[in-house]
């Protein structure tokens, strides 16, 4: 359980990353909402391993370079941005406000593919997790 709420603070920290990376390149710079949520998405998932890699996972064994552990967990949180991912496209097409204020879908998103991407990161990358 506390690697679970360790883990929901990481994903407190990609939510700020993701949310306000995408916030200035759609309203700020202007870019495609669908296309700026890849390159937010990969600032936020490198944040998280960061963050999870230090304090929630710390101690567990990676059985690698940092370079193949960060391809490892990025690779694994693409079932959770999948979820998230498909709920944040489907709020954009369908409302106004959210293609407005894209924060919205990203938090609908996140929400949805955290549980996926803890499941994966803990039993895929960060093995031995005792928690």
């Amino acid at each position: 359980m506390r690697s679970f709420l360790l883990f929901g603070i990481g994903g407190g920290l990609a939510f700020l990353v993701d949310a306000g990376l995408l916030q200035i390149l759609v309203r700020g710079l202007g870019s495609d909402p669908y296309l700026a949520r890849l390159g937010s998405f990969l600032c936020a998932v490198t944040a998280t391993w960061v963050f999870n890699r230090r304090i929630t996972f710390r101690g567990c064994v990676t059985g690698g370079s940092l370079g193949r552990e960060w391809a490892r967990y990025v690779v694994s949180q693409l079932g959770g941005f999948s979820v998230n991912y498909m709920v944040y496209a489907a709020l954009i097409w369908s409302l106004e406000s959210v293609r407005q204020w894209p924060v919205i879908g990203v938090a609908a998103g996140s929400l949805a593919g955290m549980v996926v991407n803890y499941l994966l990161a803990r039993r895929y990358v960060f093995i031995g997790s005792k928690e």
